[in-house]
């Protein structure tokens, strides 16, 4: 693989109850375990940052098999839910559902390229096998 381009980031702290920070200054912010986890919930958590990072990864793939295919993509929305619960051996798992929004196009057409799109997506190709993802087309 040709990289493109490397993202840097640093978490320090205590985990989840810490800081992270990309090398480039853009992010820095205080994490926190989410109340429904036990934590205080007074900060960002990593499944938060995920599903930002998959949510706009997506609509990038989406607009690409959308421009090749000569769709009109306008209003278009992408959105990212991220789960976190134990799995079967004694660690934790995360589950994605991808919820897409193309208001002007017929209902087959959209999930067509939903599905093309997650063919593209680097996050779904690093994904794939490895958590759950579910894949929706809303009517709005």
């Amino acid at each position: 693989m040709n990289i493109l381009y490397t993202a840097e980031a640093l978490a320090t702290g205590e985990g989840r109850n810490g800081r992270a920070a990309t090398s480039d200054g853009r992010l820095d912010l205080d994490l926190a375990i989410p109340k429904e986890m036990g934590g205080s919930g007074d900060g960002a958590n990593p499944e938060q940052l995920f599903a930002a990072g998959y949510a706009a990864c997506f609509h990038s793939a989406l607009q690409l098999v959308a421009r090749k295919a000569g769709a009109d993509i306008t209003d278009s929305a992408v959105g990212a839910r991220v789960g976190i619960g134990p799995n079967d051996s004694g660690g934790f798992g995360l589950a994605v559902t991808l919820e897409v929004s193309l208001p002007h196009l017929e209902r087959g057409e959209a999930l067509a390229l939903t599905e093309k799109a997650h063919e593209v997506c680097p996050y779904s190709n690093a994904t794939r096998g490895n958590i759950e993802v579910t894949l929706t087309v809303t009517d709005e």
